[in-house]
């Protein structure tokens, strides 16, 4: 019988639906931490029987039943993308387990590294509960508003296995489905705004590179029927400038997202904004050292994660994300008590190093645009790029929108202003130069714009 029709799969369906989404309001720190040990002290027994992870268990001497809480996690190894990489395919699923039972997907690569791992479908579901959870947050409805996805469709990524793959005719006993459109952003761009115009969207969500196309075809009066309640941005670092530019554009907020093939849905902006709330019932997140030691609250730290759902190859203690977090105190003040991270500053491949060693997040050089601009009161910057050739050589390209370019302030005084800031932010320790161009070279891989590039080796200055 297959797993669709199997009673006790529909029933724990029915029962994670109704539970999953609303979970972190629904629960206090106790009944959530007493949550995670037992969702923990599973992933755990699991992972044991799964080669790569059972090698490394006993490489460091601990088994499961040494596991008691999910305070017993720095007992286990941290394991990186490349041994996933390295065991693939046999040896991160367990022994004799049906690989024609499990859905293969691919991450999007955004570090260079794409890899890939395996989600069994009830893991696949539970995941978009992370997405279901957001939408209702930001005052959507899953089965009423009209959804439009811009992702990168292709078989191989979570969203083609939800949405086109087979799972989504199971899925459409539970959700309709026909509010929803999902488009492939490698689509061309007038057929992806015709299909957008005539369905109207409430919701869009996207990268940040799509949504800041959008919003410049919005701006340049293309997109007359394209007015969405509330968007939501992931797969990328959305930097401030994009941000304020794309909200400008529609007159609408837009939240960002933390989000990850490996573990889903990561974590949520707070309708308060400028912080986030991690699916803290989803997945356990560390920020460690680069000795993979704990770092303090307000100290930025690595990414590691651990997902606390599903089976294919279990994700724990992984330290592949390579983003940078800084954990914050939970005031409380939204009835949500799960772990609460400031903005993610950036992967640690593309930190800015000066000469003197020091290391500067991206978010810190990628929010000057947004303040130029805040302070000079005008969007008239259309896109930038931020290039550092060598630690004392940083470049920064400037695209400006046409339609703004005779408004003051002029182009030379914003890009003027974004240079002092450069120069203040880099100490004087590098070259700076800010240069208007027609337009910005996309990257062949993913073909979109990269936000920020480093042509440096990170240990250069170590």
């Amino acid at each position: 019988m297959s797993s669709f029709m199997n009673p006790a799969f529909l029933f724990n369906i029915a029962k994670n639906y109704l539970s999953d989404v609303n979970r972190i309001w629904n629960f206090n720190s106790k009944q959530l931490r007493n949550y995670q040990d037992k969702c923990f002290r599973k992933v755990v027994k699991y992972a044991y029987t799964v080669p790569v992870y059972n090698k490394k268990f006993k490489e460091a001497g601990v088994r499961p039943d040494d596991i008691k809480s999910i305070d017993d996690i720095c007992k286990l190894p941290v394991i990186s993308k490349q041994e996933l990489m390295d065991n693939y395919p046999d040896d991160i699923i367990p022994s004799g387990v049906n690989k024609n039972n499990l859905y293969l997907l691919s991450t999007s690569g955004s570090t260079g590294s794409p890899f890939f791992l395996y989600y069994d479908r009830l893991a696949l579901i539970k995941a978009l509960g992370g997405y279901i959870r957001v939408l209702n947050t930001y005052g959507g409805n899953w089965n009423k508003s009209r959804i439009a996805l811009l992702v990168d469709a292709k078989p191989g990524g979570i969203e083609h296995a939800a949405f086109r793959a087979s799972i989504a005719s199971f899925l459409e006993k539970f959700l309709t489905l026909k509010n929803m459109i999902m488009i492939h952003v490698g689509d061309k761009e007038e057929d992806i705004l015709k299909e957008l115009n005539e369905f109207d969207p409430q919701f869009i969500g996207s990268d940040p590179a799509m949504l800041r196309k959008i919003a410049c075809f919005k701006n340049e009066g293309l997109a007359d029927n394209i007015n969405p309640d509330f968007m939501s941005s992931s797969g990328g670092m959305l930097d401030k400038y994009t941000k304020d530019y794309v909200e400008n554009a529609f007159g609408s907020n837009l939240y960002d997202l933390y989000a990850a093939t490996e573990g889903g849905v990561l974590a949520f902006e707070c309708l308060k904004r400028d912080k986030y709330h991690v699916n803290s019932d989803f997945v356990y997140m560390e920020l460690l050292d680069d000795d993979n030691q704990p770092v303090p609250k307000g100290k930025p730290g690595h990414a590691v994660i651990t997902r606390l759902f599903g089976q294919g190859t279990p994700i724990l203690r992984y330290s592949g994300l390579g983003d940078r977090i800084k954990e914050i105190e939970n005031d409380g003040d939204c009835g949500i008590s799960s772990q609460m991270i400031s903005h993610v500053e950036g992967r640690s491949i593309d930190l800015i190093i000066l000469s003197n060693g020091k290391k500067i997040p991206p978010f810190e050089l990628t929010t000057i645009p947004a303040t130029v601009m805040k302070k000079l009161n005008t969007y008239k910057i259309k896109q930038f790029q931020i290039i550092q050739h060598k630690v004392d050589d940083i470049e920064v390209l400037v695209v400006i929108d046409e339609k703004e370019r005779k408004k003051s302030p002029s182009a030379d005084k914003i890009l003027k202003e974004i240079k002092k800031l450069f120069i203040e932010k880099t100490e004087n320790l590098a070259k700076i130069t800010v240069s208007e161009v027609d337009e910005l070279e996309k990257d062949v891989r993913s073909d979109y714009v990269k936000l920020l590039i480093s042509k440096v080796n990170q240990f250069e200055c170590s």
